[in-house]
Order: C-alpha cells, then sequence, then structure tokens
C-alpha cells in the first residue's frame, strides 16, 4: 500500500492519476448505492446528502472525461506526427 502511495505521487510514474481518483470515486458511489439498497431491505432510510452523492458522480464522470480526451488528443497527435513523417520522407 505504501508503495502505491509512492508510485502515485511520483513524477514519473505509470498509473494514470486521473483514472485512479476516478475508479475511486466509483466504488465509493457503488459502495453507497449498496447500502442504501441494504438499509432499504431493513425499512431503515439512509440520509446521503444530495450533492455529496452529485460530487463523487461528477468528479467520476470528469476524471474519465479527463483521461478520455487526453488519450484521443495522444492519439491525434501521434497520428499527426506520422503523416508528417511520412510527407517528409517522400519528398
Amino acid at each position: 500500500m505504501r508503495k502505491l502511495f509512492r508510485e502515485l505521487i511520483s513524477d514519473d510514474n505509470k498509473i494514470n492519476e486521473q483514472a485512479f481518483v476516478g475508479v475511486v470515486a466509483f466504488f465509493a458511489m457503488v459502495f453507497i448505492l449498496i447500502v442504501d439498497v441494504i438499509t432499504g431491505i431493513w425499512s431503515k432510510e439512509l440520509v446521503i446528502k444530495e450533492f455529496i452523492f452529485d460530487g463523487f458522480m461528477i468528479l467520476t464522470l470528469g476524471a474519465f472525461g479527463i483521461t478520455t480526451a487526453g488519450r484521443i488528443m495522444s492519439l491525434k497527435k501521434k497520428n499527426q506526427d506520422e503523416s508528417n513523417k511520412d510527407g517528409e520522407s517522400g519528398n
């Protein structure tokens, strides 16, 4: 566990921090939903402020959106670099 945290805060790591935060927020949402269902079965109300759940949802969507946008941009740049190399070698 200590190694994971050191790797997360390191500048030269292989872990995508945005995806990590998104996964943690997603599992927090799933945990809240499961606990809500269980307490509903027991006829007890689980009081969760709506803004807390919405915060986890926005955090999850934002983290995965940033990760996806970054991948799309890197693929686009890679394709442009390859097409530029092909154009230069053709001359």
